[in-house]
Parts: C-alpha cells; structure tokens; sequence
C-alpha cells in the first residue's frame, strides 16, 4: 500500500504542484494549503482549495486541517464575491470517482455564482 501511495504522491499533479515542479499562479498560500483558478471552470471564477500534503479525499484528510480548508475557502469566496461580482457560491468536495473526483488528491472546488444561477451548464 505505501507503494502505491507514494507513486500516487509522484504522479498526483497536485503534489507536482505543490512542490513547485508545475508552475501555476497560486490565488492564495497558507502553511497547509494553496488555491489555484480551475483548469475547465465550470462557473466564472471558479477557484480550488488544495491541501499541500497528498490526501486522496475528505475521509483521508486529518480532522485537524478541516478550519484551515475552510478559512482559506471562506477568504477566497469572499474575495471572489467583491472581484467577479457574484451574489453566492457553491462549495463542493467530490470524494471517490462515483461521486465525480477527477484527480484523487482532495480538493474543494469554490463556485461563484451570479443572477442568472446557470453559467457553463451549471443548474
């Protein structure tokens, strides 16, 4: 098992970024986590909340960093409110590829949302 999840850890491209081998620009960085704009938004705007540290999902990451996940989405979201004019936001974790996670490596998706509440096919 620590095999694998060390090969998880030096394929993930979010471990890749996190240590710096990808360069992206990075919205916000705290000890534990970064944000970076979404690759394919579904939502103008649409920023995720990284853990800097491989966790494949919400029930592999320690309880211990759930308030830093959330603070750092909390400052984004509010941001994100005041520069794209938005009147709301989702927030969204999917865990297991069933539930529609992409890359297994935990991430928080933020979704400004506006007047109309339908952007790039969102309900």
């Amino acid at each position: 098992m620590k095999e694998k999840e060390e090969k998880q850890n030096k394929d993930c491209i979010f471990c890749k970024i996190a240590r710096g081998e990808i360069k992206v620009e990075k919205i916000l960085e705290t000890e534990n986590f970064f944000a970076i704009k979404d690759l394919h938004p579904k939502t103008r705007g649409h920023v995720l909340v990284i853990p800097k540290k491989h966790f494949l999902n919400l029930l592999d990451l320690p309880s211990s960093l759930y308030g830093e996940m959330l603070e750092t989405a909390k400052e984004i979201a509010l941001n994100l409110m005041k520069q794209e004019n938005s009147e709301g936001f989702n927030l969204i974790m999917n865990n297991f590829e069933v539930a529609g996670q992409k890359v297994m490596h935990a991430h928080l998706h933020i979704l400004p949302r506006y007047d109309d509440n339908v952007e790039m096919g969102l309900p």
